[in-house]
């Protein structure tokens, strides 16, 4: 079907599927950060149940190094607010990507005369969170 596009309609379904793709990177890495950001928060949690003189390790690559209780505490409270401006800075990019796409499938669709099914099935965020 695409060869039978004129070069304009054929430069905007090219866009669309690089808009696509850079969705699909973009809830990967949300979703990877979003884990992290869990994982981070419950390790921050479990602080509140031990006692501040047990001796705890951190990992450092495949060593455990032996850490302070309140170090370990900051260290994690860091993590989880960084991983909070990360997981806020990739949904407002989801968000721009789709917009992005929504305005460049009716662009395309208008090339078409209206008609339908010019873009990939459900746009970028189909099927998302």
């Amino acid at each position: 079907m695409q060869g039978n596009l004129p070069p304009e309609a054929q430069e905007k379904l090219e866009e669309l599927q690089d808009l696509q793709q850079t969705a699909q990177q973009v809830a990967a890495q949300k979703q990877q950060a979003e884990t992290e950001l869990q994982e981070s928060q419950t390790a921050l949690d479990e602080l509140d149940d031990i006692d501040e003189d047990a001796t705890m390790y951190r990992e450092v690559g495949e060593l455990l190094v032996k850490t302070e209780f309140d170090e370990a505490q900051d260290d994690l409270e860091e993590k989880v607010n960084s991983l909070e401006v990360r997981v806020e800075t990739l949904e407002k990019q989801e968000e721009r990507v789709q917009e992005q796409f929504e305005e460049l499938q009716g662009e395309l669709q208008q090339m078409l005369g209206g008609a339908g099914g010019a873009g990939p099935a459900g746009g970028p965020g189909a099927g998302g969170a």
